[in-house]
């Protein structure tokens, strides 16, 4: 199996490049919102762990933007009890699909928490950070605090990009993305 992870900055369109690529796409920030939503032993870990914060299953996004706005240590807190989470829907997913000839992981910590392999392919999307932060703000609920908070638990793009195997320069165009897709799969398989 060919795994290929999709890597770059937050907001610079990875999630949308791994569904070009038409194989099964393991999407970590999905995953994270269904844990949120739909596991209790993992909320009893945050209502334990930031009481202040944590009080009503299933977690709100609210409660979970207050408590990584209060403080640096309370992402971390967070990130300590989710994460083993991913690990394990990342192993389920990877079961599941081992007859595929290719999966893609979407998973924006991937170097960061070493879940990458030395055989993946991993393709970093690089985009204009004034196009980036253009298309942030036009999301719902965008928190420039937030982005920030997430950007220092990030490994620094420029590490990202060295340890890639393949650069998507991506303008936000749809054929541009599809063909640079199309190029990475004609070398990959």
């Amino acid at each position: 199996m060919i795994r290929i992870a999709v890597v770059g900055d937050i907001g610079s369109g990875k999630s949308y490049m791994a569904n070009l690529f038409g194989y099964p796409v393991f999407n970590a920030d999905f995953e994270v919102a269904k844990i949120y939503k739909t596991n209790k032993s993992c909320f009893k870990r945050l209502k334990k762990t930031l009481p202040k914060y944590f009080s009503v299953f299933p977690a709100k996004k609210m409660q979970i933007i207050k408590a990584i706005e209060a403080s640096e240590k309370n992402l971390k807190k967070i990130t300590k009890i989710i994460h083993p989470e991913i690990r394990k829907k990342l192993i389920i997913f990877l079961k599941k699909n081992k007859q595929k000839k290719v999966v893609v992981l979407d998973i924006p910590l991937l170097l960061e928490n070493k879940l990458n392999l030395k055989n993946d392919i991993i393709v970093f999307v690089q985009s204009k950070q004034g196009d980036i932060i253009k298309k942030l703000k036009k999301r719902k609920n965008f928190n420039l605090g937030l982005y920030n908070q997430f950007k220092k638990i990030q490994l620094p793009l420029g590490y990202k990009k060295k340890n890639s195997n393949h650069i998507i320069k991506n303008n936000f165009t749809n054929n541009f993305a599809k063909m640079s897709v199309k190029k990475i799969l004609k070398k990959i398989i």
